[in-house]
C-alpha cells in the first residue's frame, strides 16, 4: 500500500464514521465498529432492543458507502423465494425467465433475521457463505462486494428462530446498540422539537462508485501485521479455547476474522500497522457471538461476551 493510497483510505474510512455519527447520535463506539466490519470484508450482526436507531444505522452505511441498497423485512411467513427470487413463467413467450429477489444487491438489509424459519435462514447463509443463490437448482453468483447487516431484537423471544451456528459464524462482528447518553438523547429530543430531526435520507454520499468501496476494503487487507502481533493473536485464541468455562472457543474462522477487523480498526485509527490493542478492543464483538460457554458457567450467570474479557486480560501483550 503507498502512502498516497494509505492516506487516501485512512482519510476516506474516517469521513464515513464521522459521517454514520450524524445519523444516530450518541453512538461513537458502534459508528466506528460498523464501518470496521464493512471493511473487514465480513458481515455484520447488529443487535439492541427497539427504537436504538439498528435500522438507521445500516441504511446510513449504505447511504455513505454509495452501494446498491435492499431491505428485506425477515417474517415468519417469508420463504426462500421472497429472498431469493423465482423462475417465472412468461405466458407471451412460453418461457420462464428469472425475477431476482432482493438478496440480488450489494448492500442487503436483513431486518429481525432470528423471525425467519430456519429454511429461510439457510438460504442466506449460502449467500453469506458462498457469495451465491440456488434457485430451481441453479448456481447464481452474487456481486463480490456483498455485504449483509442484520438485525435482531435480543429481548423478545416468542416467535423467534435461534440462528445456528454456522450462520452466526459468517458474521465478522456483533454490534450492541444500547441507549445514547442522557446528553445525546436530549440533543436529539430538542432537535425533533424544532423540526430538525435527523433523517437517514439526508445522509451523503462520501464512497462514490462501488470500486471505490471496494478499494477501502483492499486498503484494509493491507495494513501490516507483525510476526508479534500474529503471535499474540493466537494466544488469545488458544486462552479462550482452554478456558475451563468454554466449552467451544474461536475457530481459525473467528480468529481470522479478528485479524481483519484489528486491521480494519488500524485505519480507523490513522495507522498502517497493527497493534495488539486493535486485538484486544475487538475480541468480545467478534469472538462473542461465536463461542459456546458450559452448562456451569451458564448457571452462574457468565455471559460469552463477560467470559471472552475476562480471558484476554490474562494474556501478555508483546512490547
Amino acid at each position: 500500500m503507498t502512502a498516497r493510497d494509505s492516506g487516501w483510505a485512512k482519510a476516506r474510512a474516517r469521513e464515513i464514521v464521522n459521517a454514520l455519527e450524524q445519523s444516530v447520535v450518541g453512538q461513537h463506539d458502534v459508528c466506528e465498529s460498523m464501518v470496521a466490519g464493512f471493511l473487514s470484508g465480513g458481515h455484520i450482526l447488529i443487535e439492541g432492543m427497539p427504537g436504538v436507531g439498528k435500522t438507521t444505522l445500516a441504511r446510513s452505511l449504505a447511504k455513505l458507502l454509495g452501494m446498491q441498497f435492499s431491505r428485506v423485512q425477515l417474517t415468519p411467513d417469508l420463504m426462500p423465494a421472497d429472498l431469493l427470487g423465482a423462475n417465472v413463467f412468461d405466458p407471451s413467450t412460453r418461457t420462464f425467465h428469472l425475477v431476482r429477489g432482493p438478496v440480488f444487491t450489494h448492500f442487503l438489509l436483513a431486518d429481525e433475521i432470528n423471525r425467519t424459519p430456519p429454511k429461510t435462514q439457510s438460504a442466506l447463509l449460502e449467500a453469506m457463505q458462498e457469495e451465491q443463490v440456488t434457485i430451481d437448482g441453479v448456481s447464481h453468483v452474487l456481486d463480490p462486494a456483498f455485504f449483509v447487516a442484520a438485525t435482531q431484537n435480543p429481548i423478545e423471544h416468542e416467535g423467534t428462530y435461534s440462528l445456528p451456528e454456522a450462520q452466526l459464524d459468517r458474521f465478522a462482528l456483533r454490534v450492541i446498540v444500547g441507549l445514547p447518553p442522557d446528553g445525546d438523547e436530549i440533543a436529539m429530543l430538542q432537535a425533533a422539537a424544532e423540526g430538525r430531526a435527523l433523517d437517514s435520507r439526508a445522509v451523503p454520499t462520501v464512497v462514490s462508485s462501488l470500486e471505490e468501496a471496494r478499494a477501502l476494503r483492499e486498503a484494509s487487507r493491507l495494513v501490516h501485521a507483525s510476526a508479534e502481533s500474529i503471535a499474540y493473536l493466537q494466544r488469545l485464541a488458544a486462552a479462550v479455547r482452554k478456558a475451563p468455562q468454554v466449552e467451544i472457543g474461536p475457530s481459525p474462522r473467528a480468529a481470522l476474522s479478528l485479524l481483519e477487523v484489528g486491521r480494519a480498526s488500524a485505519l480507523l485509527a490513522d495507522r498502517d500497522f497493527l497493534i495488539p490493542d486493535d486485538l484486544k478492543r475487538f475480541a468480545v464483538p467478534v469472538w462473542a457471538h461465536r463461542i459456546r460457554l458450559t452448562a456451569e458457567a451458564e448457571i452462574e450467570g457468565l455471559t460469552p461476551g463477560a467470559a471472552v474479557a475476562r480471558v484476554i486480560q490474562t494474556v501478555d501483550v508483546p512490547h
